[in-house]
């Protein structure tokens, strides 16, 4: 009965919180903090809903009974902010001042509610997406508490008393209601129920057919349909996790069938997922972040410009390495199936299912997506803003959708697509107002000036050490965050050392972005690779590890266009580079990608040995970081031509018995 009552709240609430977005990001009529307050009081009574306090009480009525207790804590304290800052509240304002105007000599029942509001957003964010975001939270608030007591290397400073961190971070616009939840509010949530529509219409199936179309019966064909597949669902869900779990419920068996082992198909699906929000013209939270935060101040599409390019190269590195170790298995999508040890039968079933049914697929779920898609493009190329551009393909969806009956969305269609929606983008909410608390504290205490300057004598001489110790961090962190959260702390916290050394502003934030994508490819804390692993049947750590191999192209890319921002039409003086200096990098780096897939790989025409792979390898390196000058174009005809005469010697050899790729 109370599960019954959440699942109808919850309905209610997610259509509320979609309709609310499309309303106020277009025809505001709050103000701005107050229209962060309700939108995040929604996004937590989403959370609280779905989200039990642990696994194994969500039935036990006293929990359920405590969630609703917690829901309506969350009504009072960010309705509180809506009702002390609207002036259609006036009558109730204290002291006759709206919240703002009472910076620095808030009352009691203000420092109260903030610090309850606190509460909510650490256990909503614990109950979404687990407990290392709250945990460092909780670690900046004490920070902010005791900075006194710090040691010299810890950044020490005079502590602030509980009010001033509750005002800093709850009750004004410097903390929870601060730069990471507008970005959610402003951009992300709309590209989310875009994509949950889109799915709604079919057209998302569409993307697996058309992928199984293109690539036949060619070797690994399986494996490509998942890289390709996954790449352009990826970008439209910009989540990993959520990405592997959902399109690779469908590519895992098919690769399985194809004569992958259980890891490698995992890790094949895990990597190529983690590269789909980096493929514009969505790409996730992180592009909505870079307009708020690169400065100076770029447009979305400069961003998705800039963007095009190195995703390319990551996913002909993805797509060449699957068909070297296709060939090297011996086995193409049209042949017979082997002899593979397919544990869940289930699943391969299914996979039979749904290609069966892709096969009839109407056209019309192809010119929906693709209109949605060329729709988009077209106002962002008008400089339209994201939010009114995919508010007009929003509705482009519905009106083309109508014209068939496979893709016609009613209004039980519409909102289940805001419920969905609903679902999948809460968690980024509360993980955004959690951002916020920590944002907050470094404004506070001023650590975000103090840890570049800290940082940069380090790496001063030598912007490769920079980058490295840049990588590190972000990969770390990203362990247990959202890799768009990720990417935002990294950004405002040690992103201008970067700048210092004279990096190009939005390569820099590339740089980062990408670290925090590969976050979830890298052991031990893959968690692309673990939602890969629970549907191959395979181990964890086994799948982590072929995930992170088939993503190494992405560990190299961020250097590249680093060293090369042409890569990402961008000159060192921020200036557009001429187009044949873009096409000249661009094919080095190209040339460079596919020998590093050969190396990776072990595998062209024959198996390779171990020798060559070296030499491959470190022929790519040279293409890929060794400046493209024209005092080093002997240097770079040399590796080309090196590596052209391995690439033949090896096509000459005798075909090799058959062997399970290294």
């Amino acid at each position: 009965m109370i599960q019954k009552l959440k699942d109808n709240i919850f309905l209610v609430v997610s259509v509320l919180l979609c309709l609310f977005i499309l309303i106020e990001v277009n025809y505001p009529q709050l103000a701005p903090q107050s229209e962060l307050a309700f939108f995040a009081m929604l996004g937590l009574i989403v959370v609280f809903l779905k989200y039990p306090v642990h696994s194994r009480f969500a039935d036990t009525p006293v929990f359920q009974a405590l969630d609703f207790v917690l829901i309506v804590g969350v009504i009072v304290c960010f309705g509180y902010v809506v009702g002390q800052t609207e002036p259609i509240f006036r009558a109730f304002w204290l002291d006759d001042k709206s919240l703002g105007d009472r910076a620095g000599v808030e009352r009691l029942l203000d420092y109260v509610v903030g610090g309850f509001g606190l509460i909510l957003i650490l256990e909503g964010t614990r109950r979404s997406i687990g407990v290392t975001l709250p945990l460092l939270s909780l670690a900046f608030l004490l920070y902010a508490g005791f900075g006194q007591f710090m040691p010299d290397g810890l950044f020490p400073h005079r502590g602030y008393s509980i009010q001033r961190i509750v005002s800093q971070t709850f009750l004004h616009s410097q903390g929870t209601f601060g730069v990471a939840l507008r970005v959610m509010f402003t951009y992300v949530f709309l590209f989310v129920l875009f994509g949950t529509l889109l799915e709604r219409t079919g057209a998302t199936g569409y993307v697996l057919d058309l992928a199984r179309r293109v690539f036949g019966s060619s070797a690994g064909a399986p494996a490509k349909v998942a890289v390709l597949g996954s790449g352009m669902m990826g970008s439209l869900s910009g989540s990993a996790v959520a990405n592997t779990a959902t399109t690779g419920t469908f590519t895992i068996p098919l690769m399985r069938r194809a004569g992958f082992q259980p890891a490698m198909a995992g890790g094949i699906e895990a990597a190529a997922s983690s590269g789909g929000a980096l493929v514009p013209p969505i790409m996730g939270a992180g592009a909505y972040m870079m307009l708020e935060i690169v400065e100076p101040a770029v447009t979305y599409s400069e961003i998705i410009t800039a963007a095009l390019l190195p995703a390319i190269l990551y996913y002909v590195a993805m797509l060449c390495m699957v068909h070297f170790l296709a060939k090297h298995i011996g086995n193409a999508a049209s042949d017979s199936a082997p002899d593979v040890d397919v544990t869940d039968e289930n699943q391969e079933r299914e996979s039979d299912q749904t290609r069966a049914s892709t096969d009839k697929l109407p056209k019309m779920q192809g010119v929906v997506f693709f209109t949605a898609f060329i729709t988009l493009i077209v106002f962002l190329r008008m400089d339209a803003t994201p939010f009114r551009a995919v508010s007009w393909s929003l509705l482009v969806v519905l009106v083309v959708g109508l014209f068939h009956s496979k893709t016609r969305v009613g209004i039980s269609g519409i909102s289940k697509a805001m419920e969905n929606a609903a679902q999948s983008g809460v968690s980024l909410i509360a993980a955004a107002a959690c951002v916020g608390i920590i944002l907050g504290v470094v404004t506070l205490t001023g650590i975000g000036s103090k840890l570049p300057s800290t940082l940069l004598p380090i790496a001063s001489t030598n912007l490769m050490l920079a980058l490295f110790f840049l990588m590190i961090s972000t990969i770390i962190l990203g362990m247990g965050l959202p890799s768009s959260v990720c990417y935002l702390l990294m950004a405002i916290l040690v992103g201008p050392v970067l700048l210092d050394l004279g990096v190009v502003p939005l390569a820099a934030h590339f740089f980062i972005f990408y670290f925090g994508m590969m976050s979830m490819v890298t052991p031990p804390v893959a968690l692309a690779a673990y939602a890969a692993a629970a549907i191959a049947g395979s181990g964890i750590m086994a799948t982590g590890f072929a995930a992170f191999r088939f993503a190494l192209v992405g560990f190299a890319l961020p250097y590249v266009f680093v060293l090369r921002p042409a890569l990402l039409w961008l000159s060192g003086d921020g200036r557009t580079p001429e187009v044949w200096t873009v096409l000249g990098n661009f094919s080095l780096t190209l040339v460079g990608t596919v020998i590093f897939a050969a190396a990776i790989a072990g595998y062209i025409f024959n198996r390779l040995t171990l020798w060559t792979r070296g030499i491959l390898f470190i022929a790519a390196l040279i293409l890929f970081f060794l400046p493209t000058g024209m005092q080093f174009v002997w240097i770079h005809g040399i590796v080309v031509l090196a590596s052209i005469v391995i690439f033949y010697s090896n096509w000459q050899k005798k075909e090799e018995p058959h062997e399970e790729p290294s």
